[in-house]
C-alpha cells in the first residue's frame, strides 16, 4: 500500500491517505459548484478507515446529500480550503484532488451529476458522463 499526503492551502491542516482510492471523479452537482466557485469538484474517494488528519483541526460544515444522509465538509479555519467531504452514506471521504501533494497522479474515472452542469462546462474526452449518480456507487 502506498501513503499519500495532502494539506490545505496554508499547510495548517494536513492529512494522509493509506492505500489506493476506490474512485476518482468530477462532480457537477449544484452544491459542488457552489463549494468550488466553479463548474465541478474533483474528488478522490478514499475509504473512511484509510484517511487520517495528521495535523490541525478541521472545521466541519454539514449538509444533507441527495440520499438524505449527511455530507460533512472538512475545511481549514485559517485559509478556508476544503480538503474533503465525508460521504456518510458511502462510508468514504471525497478528498479534493487539488489538495493532494501528488495531485497530478490522479485522473477522473467518471463525471457525475452532469445534468446540473452549467451550459459553459467543458467535459473531458473519454470520461464517462452520468446525468445523476450511477447506481451502486454507494452514495
Amino acid at each position: 500500500m502506498s501513503v499519500k499526503n495532502g494539506s490545505c492551502g496554508c499547510g495548517n491542516l494536513k492529512y494522509s491517505i493509506d492505500g489506493e482510492p476506490i474512485n476518482s471523479l468530477f462532480c457537477y452537482c449544484k452544491e459542488c459548484q457552489i463549494l468550488t466557485g466553479s463548474d465541478k469538484w474533483f474528488g478522490v474517494w478514499i475509504p473512511k478507515d484509510n484517511f487520517k488528519i495528521v495535523s490541525g483541526s478541521p472545521v466541519i460544515f454539514t449538509r444533507k446529500g441527495s440520499s438524505g444522509k449527511d455530507m460533512n465538509y472538512l475545511f481549514c479555519e485559517k485559509c478556508g480550503v476544503t480538503i474533503c467531504a465525508e460521504v456518510t452514506v458511502g462510508n468514504f471521504y471525497s478528498v479534493a484532488a487539488s489538495t493532494l501533494n501528488n495531485s497530478n497522479e490522479f485522473v477522473p474515472a467518471m463525471a457525475i451529476y452532469t445534468a446540473s452542469a452549467p451550459n459553459w462546462a467543458v467535459f473531458p474526452e473519454g470520461v464517462p458522463k452520468f446525468e445523476i449518480l450511477p447506481p451502486n456507487l454507494g452514495a
